[in-house]
């Protein structure tokens, strides 16, 4: 069945950083576009970053622009989130998105992993 399972969210002090990981499995992970969505109490769930499907193209948040960095193995069928210079807005539950390239109707979530940016 399909599956992905976000990992690597925790506490980090401002400045600091962290980086997610997203193992997915169940599906042609290559025909994917592969996203990362984060949600803090009270507002709506955002999107943060994309990559496509080859990798060989990525899209930012303005809010993030320039301090996270998506990157994707298709051999391993991870997704990674490089998280620079984290900042208390930062502070969500992270979702990891997949998006079929061909049937956009074929998309899954992950459960969430939480980050906290504190001193």
């Amino acid at each position: 069945q399909v599956q992905i399972v976000e990992s690597g969210g925790g506490l980090v002090q401002p400045g600091g950083s962290l980086r997610l990981s997203c193992a997915a499995s169940g599906f042609t992970f290559r025909t994917y576009a592969m996203r990362w969505f984060r949600q803090a109490p009270g507002k709506e769930r955002e999107l943060v970053a994309s990559i496509t499907s080859t990798g060989d193209s990525t899209m930012y948040a303005d809010s993030v622009k320039g301090r996270f960095t998506i990157s994707r193995d298709n051999a391993k069928k991870m997704v990674y989130l490089q998280m620079n210079s984290l900042k208390p807005e930062d502070t969500a539950v992270y979702y990891c998105h997949a998006i079929s390239i061909y049937v956009k109707q074929a998309a899954y979530w992950g459960q969430g992993t939480q980050v906290t940016v504190s001193s």
